[in-house]
């Protein structure tokens, strides 16, 4: 059964055109990349999913409720969360205050500490340096914090978008594994990646988005094996 689909969808930047026609079904449990060159519309179709970006036409449906044309307050009571390129934390605040932030929602608040207790057994070193301000840490720790902080919300859909970009390498693996006991949990998991190897290692099905459009789906032995995903994705001839 879906948990997430999406049809049809189109969606504009003012003058701009991100989404021609974007198509996705996800179900409940689910780990699924969306993979395109950069500009292709990834980041815009997890935004349009949340609600950051208006819909001009076709459907969003969440666990068989239409959150089309709903409010982001709305989406995210309901079980989605985002991790946005570029984590955007408030660096200022303490790694515990940015974690505490996701939780603003009465329904989350009321499990704050629970919630900080999976946080921190699936980020140790987030729990040594809670009281440290955000800004301070690593690229990989300040993923760590995006990540967790969308976790402290309880959500069923997780959307990450780009979470790798200036993470070290040996912290990618970590982050990995984390992501790996997330999924384990039932939460289902929406990853953009332009590592295309890594994304694959990944996830259990992808799709391919290219000029604002979904072009092929499959699992991964799946698109390996079809050319024109070589042809485009893996610069095979």
């Amino acid at each position: 059964m879906s948990l997430l689909k999406i049809e049809n969808l189109q969606v504009s930047h003012g003058p701009l055109q991100a989404l021609w026609d974007v198509s996705l079904d996800i179900a409940a449990g689910e780990k699924v990349g969306l993979l395109g060159a950069n500009g292709a519309g990834k980041s815009t179709t997890l935004g349009a999913v949340v609600g950051y970006y208006p819909v001009q036409s076709g459907c969003i449906t969440f666990d068989r409720e239409d959150e089309t044309r709903s409010e982001v307050s709305q989406r995210l009571s309901r079980g989605m969360a985002l991790v946005p390129e570029g984590r955007r934390l408030f660096t200022d605040m303490s790694v515990r205050e940015n974690l505490e932030m996701g939780a603003y929602m009465s329904g989350p608040r009321r499990k704050l500490a629970e919630s900080l207790e999976h946080v921190f057994s699936l980020f140790p070193i987030l729990n040594e340096k809670q009281r440290q301000a955000a800004g301070t840490l690593s690229g990989g720790q300040q993923q760590m914090v995006a990540i967790g902080r969308a976790l402290m919300s309880r959500p069923r859909l997780l959307l990450l978008d780009e979470p790798f970009i200036g993470v070290a390498p040996l912290i990618i693996r970590d982050v990995m594994d984390a992501l790996a006991k997330i999924a384990a949990e039932g939460i289902t998991i929406v990853l953009v990646e332009q590592n295309i190897h890594r994304a694959l290692e990944f996830v259990d099905r992808a799709y391919v988005i290219e000029n604002g459009r979904t072009i092929l789906e499959g699992t991964r032995q799946q698109l390996l094996d079809d050319a024109s995903f070589g042809a485009k994705m893996l610069g095979l001839d």
